[in-house]
């Protein structure tokens, strides 16, 4: 079917479907690993209470049924096996309804988990995994050529994602509109990585490059997706190039690289063709009619369901990373509508001491991605996501409705197993302090004189304190 058929995307289904495996692939890891301390039946938020007082209307997930420890661990795995597949290209090779049942099912468990995540999957690559991964069941098989309607679905998904991105810093913070806004941000974005030193210490014309070219890239190029080719490639790699410069420059979880997985959406092969001329052409028998159906349904799902984020796109009070329907499908996105000028950082200690005064012992709990130790040379995480990590900054921030904080110094003094895996190091080598508290510094890049001084990588001053010392009797209501 000519009109049906995007013959020439081949490249780009094979990066679309393996790329979305991927992360779902690490998604599932993540919450292998981090679910269960943060979230399970001792966890900091704990699934089933919240399950009680939630409706499987308000929150589909299908722990409505039935939460335990061991069911979780089975979704994850099983999502990890099912998402391998799909990276080494099993289900591909069948005809087009097996891959659309792997990721409508990878699509169902992930949703499941999200739903039941509250602040700890409270982010926009959550919601934009699941789009992904809808969209991703209504790509096909190798038997048949990419529908041509799902290649242009997904750019819709990118066009959305970027623009709105563009337009939430357009419109918020004016250190977007002054072009100073990487003066800040790559000190005080919630996790930084190895690199993200040195580009904070470039100089401030840089900057000013910086954020012009975000700007183009977020606002002028997102247009050029809908162009013919070979102008919706060259707008496609100007997107890939952007991402990439964010990946060398922070830790933002599998953002960027399922952006760039996206964006390849718009890559013909045609214009792969001219750089990589060995490139052989695919051979595709006919669409089935069942399956021609499904994707005209699905995209007439999508353009009902566009009205929401469209809207909010042109909206002056553009909301930022918000599902306008419990499946997360044809969301809103953005990021960093406004800058931080400073970094706050919570750190938390505890002691063996029977008094907590000055004199007391302290000593500092590490946390595996987020500022401490201020010699430590913070390390490159992304694509994998450190969720508590990125909690604790937002707790910096001064943001509202932190009750795991108490629950997790609760387990700090129950020294919980499961919670201290969560963190870089334990200071009482798996011993219960009998106190623990939290105190608020100031962090700042070292300079190159400090750091050539004093072998420092940040620069720290104490400005307040968080949470008194605690012992196990003060919060001893905490799991209540």
């Amino acid at each position: 079917m000519a009109w049906f058929d995007a013959e020439g995307y081949d490249a780009a289904r094979l990066v679309l479907q393996r790329g979305i495996a991927a992360v779902y692939l690490i998604a599932f890891l993540n919450a292998l690993n981090q679910f269960r301390p943060l979230l399970g039946e001792r966890g900091l938020l704990p699934v089933p209470r919240f399950v009680a007082r939630v409706p499987w209307r308000a929150s589909p997930s299908l722990f409505h049924w039935r939460y335990s420890d061991r069911l979780l661990v089975a979704v994850a795995v099983l999502g990890m096996l099912l998402a391998a597949t799909v990276v080494v290209g099993l289900p591909q090779q069948g005809p087009p309804w097996v891959p659309a049942l792997v990721f409508l099912v990878l699509w169902g468990l992930y949703l499941s988990i999200v739903n039941v995540g509250q602040t700890f999957y409270a982010f926009g690559w959550e919601s934009l995994l699941l789009e992904a991964g809808f969209l991703a069941m209504f790509l096909g098989s190798d038997d048949v050529a990419a529908p041509a309607a799902t290649i242009w679905m997904f750019r819709w998904l990118v066009f959305r994602l970027e623009l709105g991105a563009g337009l939430i810093k357009w419109r918020g913070d004016t250190v977007w509109r002054d072009l100073t806004a990487t003066c800040y941000h790559h000190e005080t974005q919630p996790m930084p990585n190895p690199a993200s030193r040195s580009f904070h210490l470039l100089p401030r014309p840089l900057h000013k490059v910086e954020v012009a070219a975000n700007h183009v890239t977020q606002l002028v190029v997102p247009f050029l997706l809908f162009a013919p080719q070979p102008v919706a490639s060259y707008a496609a790699v100007v997107m890939i190039v952007t991402q990439g410069w964010l990946v060398l420059s922070g830790n933002f979880a599998w953002l960027n690289w399922l952006t760039m997985v996206l964006a390849f959406s718009a890559v013909d092969d045609a214009t792969l063709r001219r750089l990589l001329p060995g490139l052989a052409e695919a051979d595709h028998g006919p669409t089935p009619l069942w399956f021609v159906v499904l994707v005209l349904a699905a995209t007439a799902l999508v353009v009902v369901l566009s009205w929401w984020p469209a809207r909010n796109l042109l909206s002056r009070r553009q909301v930022m990373n918000a599902s306008f329907n419990r499946w997360h499908l044809v969301n809103a996105y953005g990021a960093f509508g406004s800058i931080t000028r400073r970094r706050t950082e919570v750190v938390v200690e505890g002691t063996l001491d029977a008094d907590p005064g000055p004199d007391a012992d302290w000593r500092e709990y590490d946390f595996k991605g987020k500022p401490g130790d201020v010699r430590r040379v913070p390390r490159q995480y992304a694509p994998y996501h450190l969720r508590l990590d990125w909690l604790m900054w937002f707790l910096a921030l001064g943001s509202p409705g932190y009750g795991w904080f108490t629950r997790f110094l609760l387990r700090l003094l129950q020294a919980d197993p499961a919670t201290l895996r969560l963190l870089r190091t334990d200071p009482f080598a798996g011993q219960a302090p009998r106190w623990v508290r939290a105190r608020m510094f100031r962090y700042r890049f070292a300079t190159r004189a400090e750091r050539r001084e004093t072998g420092q990588w940040w620069v720290r001053t104490e400005i307040d304190e968080l949470v008194r010392p605690q012992d196990l009797a003060s919060l001893r209501g905490a799991d209540g």
